[in-house]
């Protein structure tokens, strides 16, 4: 085979593999985007600054492997790549490594539960006996202000009478 043959069809496979990869990095948004509800406007910038830099890489291959010449058997590679790999293994990629993330998650909110029962159990206590204190506190309030009340009236009519 001729050499210019070969760079061509090692372009064609360096294209294949950037799509590959394109979707694969694409796939990490997804799995966050299902771990953390996202707003529209930030799935948005997200997209956004991801298909921007996707654009840069994209424009480096072409200018490192082909001069900056666009050709459009790479463009067809890479497009081949990503639908090859989002129809092949990234469905079983984002479900598994969701449900992977959901479980340790959930595993360490069970631990985090765990630990802190016992300040949780003291919280309760002290709750419970700040609420009685200070249920007392305004009886004994409410008793003190009667009798200061009671007093300043008798006060004034004693001053009154002289």
């Amino acid at each position: 085979m001729s050499q210019n043959i070969i760079d061509e069809v090692t372009f064609l496979l360096h294209s294949f593999l950037l799509g590959i990869a394109i979707t694969f990095v694409y796939d990490g948004f997804v799995i966050l985007r299902r771990l953390v509800r996202h707003s529209l406007f930030l799935i948005s910038l997200e997209d956004m600054v991801f298909w921007i830099a996707c654009a840069i890489g994209v424009f480096y291959m072409l200018y490192e492997e082909n001069s900056g010449v666009l050709r459009w058997f790479a463009v067809f590679g890479a497009a081949l790549g990503m639908i090859a790999y989002k129809k092949s293994v990234s469905p079983l990629i984002v479900r598994g490594v969701t449900q992977i993330v959901r479980k340790i998650l959930w595993a360490f909110a069970k631990l985090f539960h765990f630990l802190l029962k016992p300040f949780r159990f003291a919280g309760g206590k002290v709750r419970r006996v700040w609420k009685r204190s200070s249920a007392k506190g305004r009886k004994v309030g409410k008793c003190v202000k009667n009798k200061l009340t009671c007093r300043l009236k008798l006060l004034k009519i004693t001053l009154c009478k002289r």
